[in-house]
Parts: structure tokens; sequence; C-alpha cells
């Protein structure tokens, strides 16, 4: 049996929907699968052993100290082959590291007092007790950017880190009935052969940058915010954003969609991705527009964003991130008369690089180390 942990379970999200294919491939190579959360929204795929907690507490590290006391004893009392982690906890026999190094964030962010808080004081140690040199933990790594920082931090050894490569979805590349499908996207929303439809997709709107993105939007030119429509797409409390909207002046350019199903549909109808992230372990919506032909425009933190940089399928904005040079890009990108033919080089990039193979990466190490400790 194979253990799979993770705080929350909900179909939305990235960190989520990797941890539900990665099982998924164990379960079809003949494992059992047991998962271990505090909360499962969504069908339970056939198969799943599914164990639930609800911790109580008034924060959120408490009930995280107290489902991982849970979980240890579960785990105590039907040991499995391994021991599989999407949040860092410790005892894990593998950690998939979809988040960045809070360390890092907090050592270059923030100030002394925050440092000194139990929730910070609980989650570092947490995060420790999987980057640490002494620990055993297997890591299966996705940023080169988060890889340094952990490293430079926990001292964390060469031999316990395996790079996986992204996780494209097979129905995010643009295939050739793409161009219908974008003219009949682009008729459904009533959309004129000028008008220009910049998108936003993941849900985390705080992270994700969605407030700068809102304002990239308010300072373009008049006659260029008349003809663009700005679509966000995500699961998380918009009202703030709304807010923000309405004080811009632009509530009227903005569509906030929520959670969607037909995201290919949107990359493939939409003129431009913008992904200004404050912190990004990756993004993958990157590597998802580089396949569909969608040209998008980044902050310098995001994980994938030198795959942008490398296709040359969009720009980059450098750190320390600055707000007037991101507006520019957005004003420049969207005036821009070529802008399909930065779509184009990024899908003749994407034939030529590996960017579907995480899952069967990640089952291959996880089934590694699970015959390691049987052989033990």
């Amino acid at each position: 049996m194979l253990a799979f942990c993770l705080y929350r379970y909900f179909p939305h999200g990235g960190l989520q929907r990797d941890m539900l294919r990665i099982a998924l491939a164990c379960r079809q190579r003949g494992h059992k699968i047991a998962v271990y959360t505090t909360a499962w929204e969504g069908e339970v795929p056939e198969g799943f052993e599914l164990h639930v907690h609800r911790p109580a507490g008034l924060t959120n590290h408490g009930r995280m100290r107290r489902y991982h006391a849970w979980l240890t004893r579960e785990l105590t009392q039907c040991p499995p082959a391994c021991v599989v982690g999407f949040n860092k906890m410790p005892g894990l026999d593998v950690y998939y590291a979809a988040d960045g190094c809070l360390k890092a964030r907090a050592l270059e962010q923030r100030g002394r007092l925050y440092r000194l808080l139990p929730r910070y004081c609980q989650y570092q140690a947490f995060e420790k007790a999987v980057f640490a040199s002494e620990s055993h933990t297997q890591i299966l790594m996705l940023s080169t950017i988060q890889k340094a920082l952990y490293v430079r931090h926990y001292g964390t050894p060469e031999h316990r880190i395996h790079f996986l490569p992204p996780n494209v979805a097979k129905d995010r590349v643009a295939g050739p009935d793409a161009p219908r499908i974008r003219h009949a996207f682009r008729r459904e929303l009533g959309l004129q052969d000028n008008d220009r439809l910049l998108v936003q997709v993941g849900s985390g709107f705080r992270a994700k940058g969605l407030d700068r993105s809102l304002r990239a939007v308010a300072s373009l030119p008049d006659n260029l915010r008349a003809r663009t429509h700005f679509h966000v797409v995500g699961d998380d409390n918009r009202n703030p954003y709304v807010r923000l909207s309405r004080r811009l002046g632009i509530a009227d350019r903005v569509t906030f969609l929520g959670p969607r199903e037909d995201v290919p549909r949107i990359l493939l109808g939409a003129d431009l991705l913008i992904h200004p992230a404050y912190h990004e372990n990756t993004g993958t919506v990157l590597v998802e527009a580089l396949v569909a032909g969608l040209p998008a425009i980044a902050s310098a933190v995001c994980g994938y964003a030198h795959y942008i940089d490398e296709a040359q399928a969009g720009w980059i904005v450098p750190e320390p991130f600055d707000q007037r040079v991101f507006n520019r890009l957005v004003r420049d990108a969207l005036e821009n008369d070529q802008l399909r033919e930065f779509g184009k080089r990024g899908i003749a990039f994407a034939q030529t690089e590996d960017l579907h193979g995480m899952v069967e990466a990640a089952v291959e190490t996880i089934e590694t180390v699970a015959s390691a400790r049987a052989g033990r």
C-alpha cells in the first residue's frame, strides 16, 4: 500500500490535481492507494481508501499539527510501503515539492517578529524535517530556482533531489482544430476581430498577483482598454478584487469566471496570458499556454518562466518586480499585431521538449523508494 498525504483535496488546485494523477498512475501499476487528508471535495476514485480526519483548532497551523499527530498514529498502526507527502511534514519517504522555500521567503520578505510567531516556527520545523541534510526524505523537485534555495538554507544533499519534467495535460495542446475552437469561443463571447482577450488562470489570487494584473489593465490607454476584456479563472475569494477593479474604474472590463473545466478552450481563444505571481514554485499554466500557442507574460519568480524565455513565446518581468515595467509589457503585447507569432514559437518549442513526463517520473521514484524500504 502507498500512503498519499495532503492537508486538503479540492478538484481545482494544481497540487491536488498532480497528487491525483500520480496516485491514479500508481494504482494503474497495481499499487493499493490510501489517502490521508482533512477534507476531500468531489468524487473519490474507485479503489482509493480514503481516510479523513477533521482536526479541531482555531488556527491552520494548529489543525495541521493535530492532523500530523493523527497521521502518525494511523501509519504506525498500518505501515505502508511508502509515505508520499504533498505538504511538508515529518515522517515522509517522498515529498512532492510543489511549494516554495518558506525559510527563504521569511528571511527575504518578512521581519524578525514574523519568524518568532508560532505559525512560522511550526511550518519551518516541518520544512526542515523534509529538507535538512540529516533527513532521509526523497524529494520530487519541480523548480531549479527553489532547489537552489533549499540547498542554500538546509544543505539538502543532491542525491535526495529528483527533478521532474512538467506535467502538461494532453488536452492543452493545440491540435489541428485549434483555429475552429478559437473562432467559436470568441464568437460565443461576442468578441470582434480587433478585441483583445486577456486571461489569468490560477487559484490563490493573492499569490498569483491578481492585483498587479488589475492595475496593468487600468493603466492601458483608453482606446486599448475599451477593446480589452480581462477574464480571471480560478477558485478564491474574489470580493477584494471586485472592489479593487471598481476603484480602478475597470469593473466593466473584468469578468471573474470562477473554476472552469473548459480551460483548454479559454487558452485557445485568448490573445495573452498574464501571470505576475508574487511567489510561484512552478506555474504550470505557463507551460499550458506554451503548448496552446498562447503568448504569456510572467514574473521571474515563477519556476517555469524559463520555458517562456527559452521559447521566445512571451516576456518575463525581472525581479525585483516593477509594476511600471509590467504595465508597459502588457500594453505593448496587446498592441502588437504579430502577437500570434509568439504563440507559434511556443508550439514549435513544445515539440522539442519533454513537457508531459512528470507523472511517470514521479511514479518511478516512488516505486524505487518503496522497493528500497521493502529490502530493508
